[in-house]
């Protein structure tokens, strides 16, 4: 009885260790010397959450920069439409995530998408920016991984400056600039590629007018 009473009070002691002293230690840190990051990187304007630096947005508008394609079509439905057990809708639903996984050879993502999955085709993204004068690159054309993606690369947005520019009637230069502040660099200087962040960019050009 006595090595049992040890085990325990050994295992409580652990337990409230593990379950609840370290993870209300880790929450406070976060909360204290992580805000932002730990409440999920939002971003907000004029006091209203209009997304989060982590997570892609869809732009189509002619004023502002254009996003990477997505398979992810975040719920669009009014409440009482909505119904989530619906095959049709199960793409709709918020926070779904991946690729299309969709063969180079498959006609859905050559011609004309899955429109079930919320997104067009290589073919109708390729016609788009061409149609626009933009020239077309890997991240405007094709998903990431995750379809999450908030960023595009330098390239991608400096391809657009000249349409942003003529459409809000813009200095070239003033677009570039916004593009530079907005330009994030490899992380710790050495992992992945220099970035834009689309809805920080877009803010900022809301911010400019």
């Amino acid at each position: 009885m006595r090595e049992i009473i040890r085990t325990l009070r050994l295992t409580l002691v652990l337990w409230g260790i593990t379950a609840i002293i370290y993870p209300l230690i880790l929450l406070v840190i976060g909360q204290i010397a992580f805000n932002s990051q730990a409440n999920g990187s939002l971003i907000t304007k004029q006091g209203v959450v209009v997304g989060s630096s982590l997570i892609g947005q869809p732009f189509r508008s002619d004023k502002y920069f254009w996003s990477r394609p997505s398979t992810t079509n975040y719920s669009s439905f009014a409440t009482a439409d909505y119904d989530p057990t619906k095959g049709d809708n199960s793409s709709q639903r918020t926070g779904v995530s991946g690729a299309s996984n969709l063969a180079p050879s498959n006609s859905d993502l050559l011609k004309r998408g899955n429109e079930k999955e919320g997104f067009q085709g290589v073919q109708v993204e390729l016609d788009r920016l061409n149609k626009a004068g933009i020239k077309p690159t890997a991240d405007l054309v094709y998903t990431s991984g995750s379809s999450l993606d908030p960023h595009i690369s330098i390239e991608a947005a400096r391809s657009q400056i000249q349409r942003i520019a003529t459409v809000r009637s813009l200095n070239l230069n003033q677009v570039e600039m916004l593009v530079a502040k907005n330009t994030e660099g490899r992380f710790l200087g050495i992992f992945g590629e220099p970035g834009v962040n689309v809805l920080q960019l877009n803010l900022a050009l809301d911010r400019l007018q």
